[in-house]
C-alpha cells in the first residue's frame, strides 16, 4: 500500500513538473479581442486587446480558450479570435535587437515596451529570433520579450 501510494505521488509530480515547463502560447489573430471573465458571451468584459496580443494558453473548453497575461492574469476569450501564430512584445521600456545571438552584436533595430514582435524560433541559449512589422529580423533576449 506505501508503494502504490508513494507511486501515485510521483505520477502525479512528474505530471505537474512537465505541465509546467509545457507551456502554449496563442496570439490574438484578429484585430481586436475582447477578454471575458467567463466562458460566456454574457459574462462579464474585462478589457479588449489588440491584435498579435500573447496569451499563454491555459485551458481550452469548446469555443473558449482560459489564458493568462504577462502580468499573470486569467481571461477567457473565444477560440475564433486566437491563432496559433507566435507573437512576443517586448518588457523593456526600450529593447534592442541584435544581428546575432550575442549580447555584443550588433543593433539591427529597436522598440519600445509592448510592441509586438513575430517570434520566428527559439535558440534554446536564451535568445529569440523575432520579425519586426517593417520585416528587420533579430534577436532578443529570451527574459526582455513575453510570450515565448
Amino acid at each position: 500500500m506505501i508503494k502504490l501510494a508513494s507511486s501515485i505521488v510521483v505520477a502525479g509530480t512528474l505530471c505537474a513538473a512537465s505541465t509546467a515547463y509545457a507551456a502554449d502560447y496563442v496570439s490574438v489573430g484578429e484585430n481586436s479581442a475582447i477578454l471575458y471573465d467567463a466562458p460566456s458571451l454574457k459574462a462579464k468584459k474585462k478589457f479588449v486587446v489588440n491584435r498579435y496580443m500573447p496569451f499563454e494558453q491555459v485551458v481550452t473548453l469548446d469555443n473558449w480558450v482560459k489564458v493568462r497575461d504577462s502580468k499573470g492574469e486569467l481571461s477567457w476569450v473565444e477560440k475564433r479570435v486566437l491563432s496559433s501564430k507566435r507573437y512576443v512584445f517586448a518588457l523593456p521600456p526600450l529593447l534592442d535587437a541584435r544581428a546575432g545571438p550575442d549580447p555584443g552584436a550588433a543593433r539591427v533595430f529597436q522598440v519600445r515596451q509592448q510592441v509586438a514582435l513575430e517570434r520566428l524560433e527559439s535558440t534554446g541559449t536564451g535568445w529569440v529570433r523575432v520579425r519586426h512589422q517593417d520585416a528587420d529580423v533579430g534577436y532578443v533576449r529570451s527574459t526582455e520579450v513575453w510570450g515565448d
